[in-house]
């Protein structure tokens, strides 16, 4: 089997993510998954689409992050080899993963700040008098 690629996206950071046949190495943009998320909690939502098929060890990812924070990387991560693993084997994985919500982009966005207005919904102190 060749590499898989596959793209992961959540608020504005954005995983490119390179699936290949190995022993579980993960490496995030030339560092350790360990080394890069330091978090416990991030590092178990980065492993998540393993657990639910089942394929923990069995592939080596590469991966490039950019934008966003830590946990909007650690989930744009999660959807890219949740991604992945749908190309590499559709009738395997795709159900558990689907199951488990793993598929599906979470659109939400920050709201941008209006005009007038110290934030995006929130208002100044109104004056009566």
């Amino acid at each position: 089997m060749k590499a898989v690629n596959a793209l992961g996206r959540r608020k504005s950071a954005v995983a490119r993510v390179y699936v290949v046949p190995g022993k579980g190495n993960i490496t995030i943009n030339g560092r350790d998954l360990n080394d890069y998320f330091r978090e416990d909690t991030l590092r178990y939502i980065v492993n998540q689409p393993f657990e639910v098929t089942g394929t923990i060890a069995q592939f080596d990812i590469k991966a490039n992050l950019d934008g966003g924070g830590i946990k909007g990387q650690a989930e744009a991560l999660r959807l890219g080899i949740s991604r992945a693993l749908c190309e590499v084997d559709a009738e395997a994985y795709r159900p558990a993963l689907k199951a488990a919500g793993f598929l599906t982009r979470d659109a939400r966005e920050v709201e941008r700040k209006k005009p007038g207005q110290p934030g995006a919904r929130r208002r100044f102190q109104f004056s009566k008098r």
